[in-house]
């Protein structure tokens, strides 16, 4: 099987379903987005020091969230209207956001309370994630702007956000692992 098709060599693809898209549309954007932020996790987690020792299990986790993310991709390619998914799609975790916000509250209680500002940055696999962490909030934005006008399954949206909280608090959790200590905006 070749990679390449020539199918998008005019600036178009197809969607699920063959509706033929320009690649700028929004939808294009919104999982493209999604894509980019699976590829900078990916990233980062080739990153992590293989001896690093951390208070929680986290390569486990970007495996959990970048076949999440996979999950939530397939959605925003395929139109669709409410409760009509087609079959064919991967369910997306009903309990994802739950497992983030559990795993947020682990992190908290290894981490020292906030009180101001942090600037993104620290180790490496830290800087990834924030990066990972900005790139999440882009996603959002793009996925919240596209469900202004067709359907976006509310639940991506609200996965999104919580992704950025987790992705925050992993990159201080790493930082905190490698001896970098934050720098907070004062």
């Amino acid at each position: 099987m070749k990679i390449y098709t020539r199918k998008g060599d005019k600036g178009k693809t197809c969607l699920y379903g063959g509706k033929e898209f320009p690649k700028h549309n929004l939808r294009i954007e919104a999982y493209g987005t999604i894509d980019e932020l699976n590829a900078m996790l990916g990233t980062a987690h080739a990153a992590l020091p293989v001896d690093l020792k951390l208070p929680l299990e986290v390569g486990p986790m970007f495996e959990i969230i970048q076949k999440d993310l996979f999950d939530v991709g397939s959605h925003l390619a395929t139109p669709y209207e409410k409760d009509a998914a087609p079959k064919s799609l991967p369910k997306i975790r009903p309990d994802a956001v739950t497992w983030m916000e559990n795993t947020i509250d682990r992190m908290d209680d290894k981490l020292p309370e906030l009180k101001t500002f942090i600037i993104p940055g620290g180790s490496q696999t830290g800087s990834l994630v924030h990066v990972a962490r900005t790139i999440c909030r882009r996603a959002e934005r793009r996925t919240s702007e596209l469900a202004d006008s067709v359907y976006v399954d509310p639940y991506i949206i609200k996965y999104l956000n919580r992704l950025s909280d987790f992705l925050f608090n992993l990159a201080r959790i790493l930082n905190q692992a490698e001896s970098k200590p934050e720098l907070h905006w004062k």
